[in-house]
């Protein structure tokens, strides 16, 4: 069965109707005033007292920094030397990944560049000095350092369900399993800097619909490009002189 017909893979339709849905969930999140109290399950006037725990500043915030990087060069190195399931993946597909991948980072990235929003360990009823303002109340200054929304570190998770969007169209239970590892992974990082006081929920949930809609569209990109490829008429053998 040819693999874009499988019904496994997820049509446009459905993914444009979960991109939504997610959007939808993500600000009735916002609208529900939950940031806070969840802060306040970890944290208390004297701060957060994981903020340094070993575990989750040591191995799931500084250990853990420097693989996405790594993981983002062996995807670049991939397009051109292919290894385990990439070898299956057409080379446009390769390189669908690994831009995809390095695109949702900086993405991420460039928004906290320009973020007002402070983190929760700056508040005041955390014994910070900023005022609890929401992340879209755009040019807002709540008297702290800003720069916290959205959640970074959980991109180095949630920057990899690009790799859902190259395989669904050749191997679509490997676009499962990499939908859910790269999940996973950003949940858990999020989480992380949720017991630390470094972000709110709302901040890790809209790192990862950040990181899909990235992938979203430039699966859109890529696809048109290998349709129009597939659409061009082979070129006829010229003509040896003399014959």
């Amino acid at each position: 069965m040819n693999a874009s017909r499988s019904p496994a893979v997820s049509s446009p339709s459905r993914l444009f109707f979960w991109s939504l849905a997610s959007l939808l969930l993500l600000l009735a999140w916002d609208a529900s005033g939950l940031d806070l109290p969840l802060a306040r399950w970890f944290g208390s006037a004297s701060g957060f007292a994981l903020e340094n725990h070993w575990f989750w500043r040591g191995v799931l915030h500084d250990h853990m920094r420097p693989l996405p990087w790594l993981f983002e060069g062996a995807l670049l190195i991939g397009i051109a030397r292919p290894v385990g399931p990439l070898r299956r993946l057409p080379a446009l597909r390769r390189a669908q990944l690994a831009v995809t991948t390095l695109l949702a980072l900086l993405v991420v990235a460039d928004i906290k560049l320009h973020s007002h929003s402070s983190c929760p360990w700056r508040l005041q009823e955390f014994g910070g000095v900023a005022s609890h303002v929401s992340h879209w109340a755009w040019g807002v200054q709540d008297g702290g350092d800003g720069g916290c929304f959205p959640a970074g570190h959980a991109s180095a998770g949630f920057a990899f369900v690009g790799g859902f969007f190259a395989f669904r169209h050749v191997l679509p239970a490997t676009a499962r399993r990499w939908l859910l590892g790269s999940m996973l992974a950003g949940l858990l990082l999020g989480l992380a800097q949720q017991v630390r006081g470094a972000h709110y929920m709302s901040h890790t949930f809209w790192t990862a619909w950040f990181c899909w809609a990235t992938a979203a569209g430039l699966d859109l990109g890529f696809t048109w490009v290998t349709r129009q490829a597939s659409q061009r008429p082979a070129r006829a053998p010229a003509e040896v002189p003399g014959h």
